[in-house]
Protein backbone atom coordinates (compact mmCIF):
# COMPACT_ATOMS: atom_id res chain seq x y z
CA UNK A 1 0.00 0.00 0.00
CA UNK A 2 1.43 3.41 -0.97
CA UNK A 3 1.68 6.48 2.19
CA UNK A 4 -1.45 8.16 -0.02
CA UNK A 5 -2.91 5.09 0.43
CA UNK A 6 -2.35 4.44 3.99
CA UNK A 7 -2.69 8.07 5.23
CA UNK A 8 -6.39 7.75 3.74
CA UNK A 9 -7.01 4.42 5.95
CA UNK A 10 -5.19 6.18 8.79
CA UNK A 11 -7.59 8.99 8.45
CA UNK A 12 -10.85 6.84 8.36
CA UNK A 13 -9.46 4.66 11.33
CA UNK A 14 -9.47 8.39 12.67
CA UNK A 15 -12.70 10.16 11.88
CA UNK A 16 -15.34 9.92 15.07
CA UNK A 17 -18.84 11.10 12.87
CA UNK A 18 -21.05 12.34 15.21
CA UNK A 19 -24.33 13.73 14.93
CA UNK A 20 -25.16 17.82 15.79
CA UNK A 21 -26.32 18.65 19.22
CA UNK A 22 -30.44 17.99 18.72
CA UNK A 23 -29.77 15.80 15.31
CA UNK A 24 -30.40 12.25 15.66
CA UNK A 25 -30.37 11.32 11.52
CA UNK A 26 -29.06 7.81 9.90
CA UNK A 27 -29.35 6.44 6.30
CA UNK A 28 -32.39 4.60 6.22
CA UNK A 29 -32.81 3.27 2.32
CA UNK A 30 -31.28 3.03 -1.25
CA UNK A 31 -33.98 2.49 -3.77
CA UNK A 32 -33.05 1.63 -7.18
CA UNK A 33 -36.07 2.77 -9.70
CA UNK A 34 -36.54 0.75 -13.01
CA UNK A 35 -38.98 -0.27 -15.35
CA UNK A 36 -39.16 -3.61 -14.40
CA UNK A 37 -39.74 -4.48 -10.44
CA UNK A 38 -39.95 -8.19 -11.19
CA UNK A 39 -36.44 -8.50 -13.23
CA UNK A 40 -34.19 -6.11 -11.21
CA UNK A 41 -35.91 -7.56 -7.72
CA UNK A 42 -35.48 -11.11 -9.06
CA UNK A 43 -31.29 -10.33 -10.24
CA UNK A 44 -30.85 -8.73 -6.58
CA UNK A 45 -32.33 -11.95 -4.88
CA UNK A 46 -30.13 -14.54 -6.40
CA UNK A 47 -26.74 -12.08 -6.49
CA UNK A 48 -27.41 -11.64 -2.32
CA UNK A 49 -29.10 -15.01 -1.78
CA UNK A 50 -31.80 -13.90 -0.84
CA UNK A 51 -35.34 -15.85 -0.60
CA UNK A 52 -38.54 -13.92 -0.96
CA UNK A 53 -41.76 -15.53 -2.58
CA UNK A 54 -43.21 -11.27 -3.29
CA UNK A 55 -44.87 -10.42 -7.16
CA UNK A 56 -45.68 -6.81 -6.36
CA UNK A 57 -44.77 -5.08 -10.08
CA UNK A 58 -44.71 -1.58 -8.19
CA UNK A 59 -42.42 -2.11 -4.78
CA UNK A 60 -40.19 -4.54 -3.54
CA UNK A 61 -37.90 -4.59 -0.56
CA UNK A 62 -34.63 -6.31 -1.00
CA UNK A 63 -32.97 -5.86 1.90
CA UNK A 64 -35.08 -4.89 5.56
CA UNK A 65 -32.12 -4.68 8.28
CA UNK A 66 -30.54 -2.00 8.52
CA UNK A 67 -30.05 0.00 5.80
CA UNK A 68 -32.99 -0.97 3.24
CA UNK A 69 -32.58 -1.95 -0.21
CA UNK A 70 -35.75 -1.52 -1.77
CA UNK A 71 -36.86 -1.65 -6.28
CA UNK A 72 -39.46 0.53 -7.38
CA UNK A 73 -41.44 2.04 -10.56
CA UNK A 74 -42.74 5.26 -10.10
CA UNK A 75 -44.67 5.16 -13.40
CA UNK A 76 -41.91 7.27 -15.25
CA UNK A 77 -40.64 5.73 -18.10
CA UNK A 78 -37.05 5.42 -17.97
CA UNK A 79 -34.57 5.51 -21.22
CA UNK A 80 -33.14 2.18 -21.41
CA UNK A 81 -33.12 1.90 -17.13
CA UNK A 82 -30.12 3.34 -17.06
CA UNK A 83 -28.82 5.91 -14.51
CA UNK A 84 -24.77 6.26 -14.72
CA UNK A 85 -24.84 7.95 -11.46
CA UNK A 86 -25.18 5.03 -9.18
CA UNK A 87 -22.94 2.44 -8.20
CA UNK A 88 -23.56 -0.23 -5.22
CA UNK A 89 -21.01 -1.64 -2.79
CA UNK A 90 -21.47 -5.00 -0.99
CA UNK A 91 -19.06 -6.32 1.84
CA UNK A 92 -18.75 -9.60 1.55
CA UNK A 93 -17.19 -12.36 3.46
CA UNK A 94 -15.03 -14.19 0.64
CA UNK A 95 -15.17 -12.31 -2.70
CA UNK A 96 -13.53 -14.90 -4.53
CA UNK A 97 -16.11 -17.56 -3.19
CA UNK A 98 -18.84 -15.04 -4.37
CA UNK A 99 -17.10 -14.76 -7.66
CA UNK A 100 -17.53 -18.24 -8.31
CA UNK A 101 -21.28 -18.52 -6.99
CA UNK A 102 -22.16 -15.32 -9.61
CA UNK A 103 -19.88 -17.37 -12.11
CA UNK A 104 -22.49 -20.11 -12.09
CA UNK A 105 -25.40 -18.00 -11.67
CA UNK A 106 -24.37 -16.59 -15.49
CA UNK A 107 -24.05 -12.90 -14.05
CA UNK A 108 -21.54 -11.03 -16.93
CA UNK A 109 -18.17 -10.42 -14.71
CA UNK A 110 -16.63 -6.74 -15.37
CA UNK A 111 -13.29 -7.28 -13.39
CA UNK A 112 -12.46 -10.43 -11.69
CA UNK A 113 -11.64 -9.64 -7.90
CA UNK A 114 -8.17 -8.02 -7.61
CA UNK A 115 -6.69 -6.65 -4.31
CA UNK A 116 -6.80 -2.83 -4.55
CA UNK A 117 -4.05 -0.47 -3.45
CA UNK A 118 -6.23 0.40 -0.08
CA UNK A 119 -6.57 -3.14 0.58
CA UNK A 120 -9.96 -4.44 -0.28
CA UNK A 121 -10.40 -6.98 -2.97
CA UNK A 122 -12.87 -6.01 -5.42
CA UNK A 123 -14.98 -7.45 -8.51
CA UNK A 124 -17.17 -5.69 -10.65
CA UNK A 125 -20.33 -6.25 -12.33
CA UNK A 126 -23.97 -4.53 -13.57
CA UNK A 127 -27.67 -5.30 -12.62
CA UNK A 128 -29.72 -5.95 -15.83
CA UNK A 129 -30.47 -2.08 -15.90
CA UNK A 130 -26.60 -1.43 -15.80
CA UNK A 131 -26.21 0.18 -12.27
CA UNK A 132 -22.54 -1.15 -11.36
CA UNK A 133 -22.10 -3.37 -8.76
CA UNK A 134 -18.85 -3.91 -6.41
CA UNK A 135 -18.84 -7.10 -4.03
CA UNK A 136 -15.30 -6.47 -1.91
CA UNK A 137 -13.86 -7.75 0.58
CA UNK A 138 -12.53 -5.56 3.26
CA UNK A 139 -8.70 -6.53 4.84
CA UNK A 140 -9.13 -8.24 8.59
CA UNK A 141 -8.61 -5.90 11.01
CA UNK A 142 -5.97 -6.91 13.95
CA UNK A 143 -7.72 -8.21 16.95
Amino acid sequence: MDSCCEQNMSNIARCSLKHRKGSKMHFGEVCIQTNDVIKLADFYRSILNINSDCSDEVHQFIITEGTTLTVYNDGSSRRHNQDPNISLAFTVDDVDAEYERLLKLGVHIIDAPKLQPWGAKNMHFCDPDGNHIYFRSLPKQPA
